[in-house]
């Protein structure tokens, strides 16, 4: 027997295959929950929940209220965001050597704001800095310091390493604080009042578990961030550590999707939007915009349906954001897929899938 999915919002009937398919993906154990919005540029046309928080009978169900861990999506709802928000603003130069804001830093002069956000900085992909006695301000020195793997801009490689180099930078040219910096431009403006770093006891009952890390902590990841470096810098990071809900990711899209418009208050330019949303054509063969990643030719997560100019950004927690401009749809896709372990790899075939048959309910398979 299939798990039973929720399903609500104007475009319910449209999306039974939808429904369908996350209630397969469930029941296969590809993951114990999933909450999924299909939004347009001014509502929210569907809602999907499925399953429970964890593989247990007596579970809480999940439902669009509860939070998840966003994993890099952060990378996107916080740290790009804030970056296209304060070059707008003036207040960051995207070509601006990170050796001439950071003291500390030793990086080659290619290592930019903008290079960082192609993941073309020359940064390696990742590093286990959490293995040794290490805080949040070692963890930036450690990476200020950190040798690069190749020549900036002559390949790209997707870095958690460059993003940190970034929130530092952001946090090192306004004086404050990443988490600081998200509350006032983003998580008030938006109103993403269940979007947070370090959620804390209160909401635990309301955040779905990721890991049960035998390895590291010992322990079940619940209410805290799975990310171990993320961890390590207390939580707060810029390549991960956001918690939230579909519903406010829903928000967050429907920003991007309306280019910077939200409720009638103007976040960003749409000069803005489109500049980042763009694939930036530097590096031969990357599909990388700033900070948002775009479809890739042949299998792509986003399915067979998003035209050529959708962007994304996905969170190795099992969590996923695409946004379409042309066809004006956006799929968000929160799971727990690391639960109870990460070796779990079946959402790669969920999220395609569920991305197709979003699309072709709405009508848009071909």
């Amino acid at each position: 027997m299939n798990t039973s999915v929720t399903i609500e919002g104007p475009d319910k009937d449209l999306l039974v295959a939808a429904s369908q398919t996350l209630s397969q993906h469930v029941h296969r154990g590809t993951m114990p929950a999933a909450c999924a919005a299909v939004v347009g540029p001014d509502c929210v046309r569907a809602l999907l929940s499925a399953g429970r928080h964890t593989y247990g009978s007596f579970a809480p169900e999940v439902l669009p209220t509860h939070l998840f861990d966003l994993a890099s999506v952060t990378k996107v709802m916080a740290t790009t965001t804030l970056c296209a928000i304060l070059y707008e603003k003036g207040r960051l130069d995207l070509d601006q050597p990170a050796q001439e804001i950071l003291p500390d830093c030793d990086a080659d002069k290619r290592v930019t704001a903008r290079s960082i956000l192609m993941h073309a900085s020359g940064y390696p992909a990742h590093v286990h800095l959490y293995k040794r006695p290490i805080d949040r301000e070692e963890v930036i020195r450690a990476v200020c310091k950190m040798n690069l793997e190749y020549e900036p801009l002559s390949q790209s490689v997707y870095s958690d390493m460059g993003f940190i180099l970034l929130g530092a930078i952001l946090e090192r040219l306004e004086d404050r604080p990443l988490n600081e910096l998200f509350r006032h431009h983003l998580r008030d403006p938006l109103g993403l009042h269940e979007t947070m770093f370090c959620p804390g006891p209160s909401a635990r009952d309301r955040i779905v578990p990721t890991e049960s890390d035998e390895v590291w902590r010992g322990r079940l990841v619940h209410g805290e961030v799975h990310d171990e470096n993320a961890s390590v810098m207390g939580g707060v990071a810029p390549h991960a550590g956001l918690f939230g809900t579909v519903l406010d990711c829903s928000r967050f899209a429907q920003m991007w999707l309306s280019e910077g418009d939200l409720d009638g208050r103007r976040i960003l330019n749409p000069e803005m939007i489109r500049l980042f949303r763009s694939r930036a054509n530097v590096v031969a063969d990357s599909s990388w915009a700033l900070g948002w990643d775009t479809v890739s030719q042949g299998v792509s997560t986003a399915g067979q349906y998003f035209s050529g100019t959708s962007y994304g950004s996905l969170g190795f927690t099992g969590t996923s954001i695409w946004i379409d401009p042309e066809k004006e749809i956006a799929v968000v896709l929160l799971t727990n897929r690391v639960h109870p372990t990460r070796e779990n790899w079946q959402i790669k075939s969920l999220r395609p899938a569920f991305h197709d048959a979003v699309m072709a309910g709405l009508g848009f398979a071909s």
